[in-house]
C-alpha cells in the first residue's frame, strides 16, 4: 500500500514536534540546564523517536536531515518555553508550577498520539505493510523520544515509570492498523490518535500504572 502525505499528516506532525518540543524542553529547565541544554532536550524529544524509525525502516539520510523544518519547530519551541521562565523564574518555585506541568503532560500526551500515527504512515509511506513492524515504529517514534530524553536527563525513561504510556502508544498504533482498509485512512489516523491521547489524559487524571512491584 503505497500512501502519500497530505494536510493531516502535516498537522499531525507539526503538533507532535512543538508538544514533545515543549516538554523536553520543560525536563531541562526542571534540571537547571542552561539554553543549549533545553533546546537540546526539546530537539532530542520531538526528533529522536523519528530519528530511529527512520534508521529502523532503511529511511536514510533521515528525513530530520533532509527537511530541516521540524527541528526549527522544536527549536523555537523550546527557546521560547525557556524565555517564558528566565523572564519569570519565580514561576518554578510558585504555586503555579503544579499547573504548568500538568499542561505540560497534556502537550506530552498529545504529542505521543501525533507520533504514533506518523511512525505508522511512514512506514506505510515507505511500502511497508508488515502489520508488526507498523506496530513497532508507531510505538517507536511515539515513544522514542522522550526515552532518550530521560537518559540524557539522567532519569529513568518514562515509559518505564509514568501513569500508563507506552501501552497508551500500542493500543493507539493497534486501532490504526486494524482499520487500514476498513474505515477513510483519515479516519482512522483520528480515532488511533484520539484513542492514544484519552488513554493518556485518563492515566494522569487517575493516577493510572501497570503492575510494580512496591519496595517501600
Amino acid at each position: 500500500m503505497k500512501l502519500d502525505y497530505n494536510l493531516l499528516d502535516m498537522v499531525f506532525e507539526i503538533l507532535g514536534t512543538i508538544s514533545f518540543a515543549f516538554s523536553g524542553a520543560m525536563v531541562g529547565i526542571k534540571r537547571g540546564m542552561d539554553l543549549f541544554g533545553v533546546m537540546a532536550l526539546g530537539v532530542v524529544t520531538a526528533l529522536g523517536g523519528g530519528l530511529v524509525r527512520d534508521l529502523i525502516l532503511g529511511n536514510t539520510p533521515p528525513v530530520m536531515f533532509r527537511d530541516s523544518r521540524m527541528a526549527i519547530y522544536a527549536i523555537v519551541s523550546s527557546v521560547l518555553l525557556f524565555m517564558i521562565f528566565y523572564i519569570r523564574f519565580d514561576i518554578i518555585e510558585s504555586k503555579w508550577m503544579r499547573r504548568i506541568t500538568l499542561v505540560m503532560m497534556l502537550f506530552d500526551a498529545l504529542g505521543l498520539g501525533a507520533f504514533t500515527v506518523t511512525g505508522i504512515t511512514t512506514a506505510m509511506n515507505m511500502g511497508y505493510e508488515y502489520k508488526f513492524l507498523l506496530l513497532f515504529v508507531g510505538v517507536l517514534t511515539g515513544v522514542g523520544g522522550g526515552a532518550i530524553r530521560d537518559v540524557f536527563a539522567s532519569e529513568i525513561p518514562a515509559i518505564f515509570r509514568e501513569q500508563i504510556y507506552a501501552v497508551a502508544s500500542f493500543l493507539g498504533a493497534m486501532v490504526y492498523i486494524s482499520l487500514i482498509g476498513v474505515v477513510n485512512l483519515d479516519l482512522a489516523k483520528m480515532l488511533a490518535f484520539m484513542v492514544v491521547f484519552m488513554i493518556r489524559l485518563m492515566a494522569i487524571t487517575f493516577d493510572m500504572h501497570l503492575p510494580r512491584i512496591d519496595r517501600s
